[in-house]
């Protein structure tokens, strides 16, 4: 425990075989609960996983699991059918098999299929909420994440300043050279995107795993319709925008090969990722700023899309007929620029409202 709250710590996996060990190994003693999330590993992940559990004698202060309770009275009908919600929610989670012993804090729940770094977190925090942590952190299992730096996570989420906190590679000095290249400019322009997408305006290093959340937090999230793959930590920012919890960002230190085995390749992440998050941003503009409240953003950035999307036959008829026939038509420049400039500051009208609203969530 640490500031006399519990602290439950997900470790996602895929074939970790060689990392594993060292990172359970180094967990600070204030952790109460180590979930190990097995995502279908083909290579020895699960048997190291299991051997140190065997080993595993350090104290620990045990977390029980929550037995929620159906109430017979008039007034809990709504909280009946929120538990029957949960039930339901139950049967979309991958099946696992679970090793637990008494004397270890460690618990290793095997996925039955592989699902993705998504499934894992939502298997991990589905755990860590069932048994009650009042803070669930996030650290990798291959080893790029200092055990030593989990207590700067956690503390903002610990002391009440923040629901969410995330580590901020990006904000170490050593940045820039620590970080491979492409990682670094691909992770620059997720970030810039995920801004836009999440409504956090200034956060930065967007997609670290390096992260702690609070229970009230943990609670409102349907963890079975996180994104079940890379991008889990976009979705979750999102959703975490969406209900108004406040997030802060600490410095965490860049460590690249400690043994690590990248599994991520950038030119098909980027592609990818820029589908997800365009859905998020208008998922966010239509649940947040419609359907909870109305907000004029909404409007100005649907006028600005409108007016985008009218003015492209517009330029494209102006440039067929300039370079087809060498005409200038001005009359279709003169209302193809006024429409452009119409939609470009009401885009920039909504971006700069988005900014406003979203500032007092960021901490």
């Amino acid at each position: 425990m640490l500031l006399n709250k519990s602290i439950a710590v997900v470790v996602p996996c895929f074939n970790e075989e060689r990392q594993i060990g060292r990172v359970l190994a180094t967990l600070p003693a204030f952790v109460d609960l180590v979930v190990v999330v097995n995502d279908a590993s083909t290579d020895g992940t699960a048997a190291a996983v299991q051997r140190f559990i065997e080993a595993d004698h350090a104290p620990f202060t045990p977390l029980a699991r929550r037995a929620p309770q159906t109430g017979s009275g008039v007034y809990d009908r709504a909280d009946n059918l929120a538990l029957d919600m949960e039930r339901e929610a139950e049967q979309l989670f991958i099946p696992c098999a679970e090793v637990r012993r008494d004397h270890s804090r460690v618990v290793l729940l095997t996925h039955a299929r592989n699902g993705g770094k998504g499934a894992g977190v939502a298997t991990g925090y589905r755990w860590a909420r069932d048994h009650g942590a009042d803070c669930t952190a996030i650290m990798d299992g291959d080893g790029q994440m200092d055990p030593a730096e989990l207590e700067r996570v956690c503390r903002p989420v610990l002391e009440g300043r923040a629901d969410y906190c995330k580590g901020n590679r990006f904000k170490h000095r050593s940045a820039r050279r620590a970080i491979p290249r492409t990682r670094y400019f691909g992770n620059a322009l997720l970030s810039i995107l995920t801004r836009i997408a999440t409504g956090y305006w200034r956060i930065s290093d967007a997609q670290t795993g390096f992260t702690a959340i609070s229970r009230e937090a943990l609670d409102s999230l349907e963890l079975h319709a996180l994104y079940p793959r890379y991008g889990v930590y976009n979705d979750l920012l999102q959703k975490l925008n969406i209900a108004n919890f406040t997030i802060t960002e600490v410095p965490i230190t860049p460590h690249y090969d400690v043994g690590e085995q990248s599994k991520m390749k950038i030119r098909v992440v980027i592609p990818r990722m820029s589908g997800l998050l365009l859905r998020l941003f208008v998922q966010r503009l239509f649940k947040k700023y419609l359907y909870q409240g109305f907000h004029p953003l909404f409007l100005l950035y649907l006028v600005s899309f409108c007016a985008f999307l009218v003015d492209v036959p517009l330029i494209y008829r102006f440039l067929h007929a300039y370079l087809a026939r060498g005409e200038i038509m001005l009359a279709h420049l003169t209302l193809l620029t006024t429409i452009w400039i119409f939609a470009f500051q009401s885009l920039v009208f909504a971006m700069w409202f988005d900014m406003n609203d979203n500032d007092r969530l960021y901490v």
